[in-house]
């Protein structure tokens, strides 16, 4: 079975990238002394701090294998402008709403799902807010389908 693209950022691959160097030369050799540091402890079957090490250590290494995967099948998107050098809504774009319903206002960045951080204003676009705008230009009124109640957004801003 072919592997799921992983539609990243430059920004969000570089993290990626980064998390991974920092788990191998940092927190494996730290995993590393805290197994030294429990096996002293003595008898194995009934340490607790042996444990909790093994289970860290595996944790990591999960995390590390996931991160292998997400890198390699990475796919940096950069492109925010449309044919005509007009913007529009597009992978890595910061955008300006104005939500119709209720008329306030929005900006977050389009990412990736792996990416996806709303809090931080990081907006997967793969939601239904994301995959309504995209292609939008300022000024444009969108309809949110996929949602319980379709609402309108207006496009204010659009930034690469």
């Amino acid at each position: 079975m072919a592997e799921e693209k992983n539609y990243v950022t430059q920004e969000g691959y570089d993290a990626l990238v980064k998390e991974q160097y920092h788990l191998i030369h940092t927190v494996r050799n730290e995993v590393i002394v805290e197994l030294q540091e429990a096996r002293a402890q003595g008898d194995l079957s009934e340490n607790a701090d042996y444990d909790a090490a093994r289970d860290h250590q595996a944790r990591v290494e999960a995390r590390i294998q996931e991160l292998e995967a997400m890198i390699k099948n990475a796919v940096i998107v950069k492109d925010t402008e449309g044919a005509s050098g007009e913007l529009t809504v597009k992978f890595g774009a910061t955008v300006k709403i104005l939500d119709l319903s209720d008329n306030t206002e929005m900006e977050f960045q389009i990412v990736g799902s792996q990416e996806a951080d709303p809090l931080n204003g990081k907006l997967s676009n793969a939601t239904p807010m994301g995959e309504s705008i995209m292609g939008a230009k300022v000024g444009d009124v969108v309809t949110i389908h996929h949602v319980e109640e379709p609402y309108e957004v207006k496009i204010l801003e659009i930034r690469k």
